[in-house]
């Protein structure tokens, strides 16, 4: 183990103990994120209305994974209750929702920001209404109005203005110091009903867990008629599947993490740059079969034997036949232009002249041409083609 390592070795150790100092003497946060996530514990998740919403619908609700759009595609259904809480619903998601609610369905929408193919639906703007740090929540109807919730932490201070004369106002935001603004809508819609609830936080853990606020929760829903009702969740197949999702999602391991891998970076970097030497460049070995080719060609062609030539290119055609067509060359008769005929399927003719050639170039006392080279490199050349 070389010095420099050891350097980095102990660097990495000493701020992993410091990290690991910190997270021990860390004081316990609360996450006060506003998430609206039916599987989450914090105080602005809907864990508990999530595990309680079946005993409010009597057993007559269905979590939904998919988006309406999706939903509504695979299925035709009949009059029912639709349910959205603080989630984010594509432009043909909320068409789909407004063509349910038109033949029959009623919908409950609690969202601190409607979208503009609600608002625009049924007549309303929705705005800021209050700036206050805390917010009462109350019922317009009589037989409810006893039951209110306060919201005391983080209030959205959503409402509805401008509403059209068909609107119906079932809730307000109550203020000391202003006059009271609506929250919670109702408005028919084709053959059904459409309810919308600008504050969707009274349904988070942190409220629902305070005594008597569960009966503001109540009274709400109770709007609905007791039928089929399906609550549009985030899917839970979203959940990241990633094989290190259990260290980045806490925050102790995650820091470590990210140390460890910057502390390794560092260390490849540094090291790299040390040992690094610089690589000679080779020249590839230069390919001169081509250049041997054309000089041994250039020599014959300045020596003009051309028997010799003659000679060799027989000696090289039958040595072809002899491998690769089996024949045997040491008679040059009938019977071998008979078998290099039937196994080239070359005519005799062209069979003929060229075994004439052949021997024209083995008799040493031959006369030969450059013609006649060039005549007999034709006829050899096609009869192996």
């Amino acid at each position: 183990m070389n010095k420099t390592f050891k350097i980095y070795a102990v660097i990495f150790i000493v701020m992993m103990v410091i990290l690991a100092l910190l997270e021990v003497n860390k004081k316990e946060t609360t996450d006060w994120r506003k998430n609206f996530d039916p599987n989450e514990k914090s105080p602005f998740g809907l864990f508990v209305f999530s595990n309680e919403a079946n005993y409010l619908f009597k057993n007559n609700l269905k979590e939904i994974e998919q988006t309406p759009y999706e939903y509504y595609n695979k299925q035709k259904k009949g009059a029912h209750n639709i349910i959205v809480i603080e989630h984010d619903i594509d432009r043909e998601s909320w068409k789909k929702i407004l063509d349910q609610v038109s033949d029959g369905s009623d919908a409950m929408l609690m969202v601190s920001r409607m979208p503009k193919e609600i608002s625009d639906s049924i007549g309303y703007y929705d705005s800021d209404i209050s700036f206050e740090d805390e917010n009462v929540l109350k019922l317009t109807d009589k037989k409810y109005q006893n039951d209110f919730i306060k919201l005391d932490k983080f209030p959205s201070g959503r409402g509805f203005s401008y509403i059209k004369p068909q609107v119906e106002i079932l809730g307000k935001t109550v203020e000391k110091k202003n006059t009271d603004q609506a929250n919670f809508i109702k408005v028919k819609f084709g053959k059904g009903t459409i309810y919308a609830h600008s504050e969707p936080l009274f349904l988070t853990n942190y409220y629902l867990l305070k005594p008597g606020n569960v009966k503001y929760a109540q009274d709400v829903f109770s709007y609905l008629p007791e039928r089929e009702t399906v609550w549009f969740v985030e899917s839970k197949s979203k959940v990241s599947r990633f094989f290190m999702r259990f260290v980045l999602s806490n925050p102790a391991l995650k820091y470590a993490w990210w140390t460890f891998l910057g502390g390794l970076i560092l260390f490849i970097f540094f090291n790299a740059k040390r040992k690094q030497r610089i690589v000679p460049v080779i020249e590839p070995l230069r390919n001169t079969s081509v250049d041997f080719v054309k000089s041994i060609g250039n020599l014959y062609l300045q020596e003009g034997d051309f028997h010799d030539m003659m000679a060799k290119k027989a000696q090289y055609f039958l040595n072809k036949v002899r491998i690769d067509l089996l024949i045997d060359t040491q008679n040059l008769d009938e019977e071998f232009a008979k078998k290099l005929h039937l196994k080239t399927g070359k005519p005799m003719e062209v069979i003929h002249e060229a075994i004439g050639f052949i021997k024209k170039g083995q008799d040493p006392y031959a006369s030969v041409m450059k013609e006649d080279l060039a005549r007999m490199n034709k006829l050899l050349d096609e009869i192996l083609r």
